[in-house]
């Protein structure tokens, strides 16, 4: 079942990549307590989250805080290290965005938000979509119809701040 605006982010265990590795990070400690813009993306440095989808929220990084938005996320099921490289080939290493990966697709399953990319040779990814989370509550929430970028861009979400 996909989750819906007014649920709870359930419970699950992603890594982050920091100067020692891969450090495992609970969806409490992203959420709770913060109004958290995530977005997720099918795969990191492919050509559609590289090109529009990670950039778009790049670039409009003051505009969500200033609509007060504590932390912007980004979310695929691609390992820590591939965040890493990615978050630094696009100039986010410095933390502006949070890189959340979630390998084994954990919270991607819980949300209900799987993409069967089996055809592509991708295995099983995270749809596109962003959502807006106030301390843990779904209050936005943009799942992208297939092969489309719209509804989960950085502006379709501060349009609904």
């Amino acid at each position: 079942m996909t989750i819906q605006i007014g649920d709870r982010i359930p419970e699950a265990t992603f890594a982050q990549a920091t100067a020692e590795g891969p450090k495992p990070v609970n969806t409490a400690d992203v959420f709770a307590g913060k109004t958290v813009a995530l977005f997720a993306v099918p795969g990191a440095f492919t050509p559609t989250c590289s090109a529009r989808h990670l950039p778009g929220f790049k670039d409009n990084l003051d505009a969500f805080k200033g609509k007060g938005v504590d932390v912007v996320a980004c979310l695929s099921v691609n390992d820590a290290f591939v965040m890493k490289a990615w978050a630094e080939s696009q100039g986010v290493e410095d933390g502006s965005i949070v890189m959340l990966a979630d390998g084994n697709g954990e919270l991607t399953r819980a949300l209900g938000l799987v993409l069967d990319g089996s055809g592509f040779g991708l295995g099983e990814r995270s749809q596109r979509y962003s959502m807006l989370v106030k301390d843990g509550v779904v209050t936005e929430l943009n799942v992208e119809q297939g092969g489309e970028f719209k509804v989960s861009s950085a502006e379709h979400l501060l349009a609904q701040l």
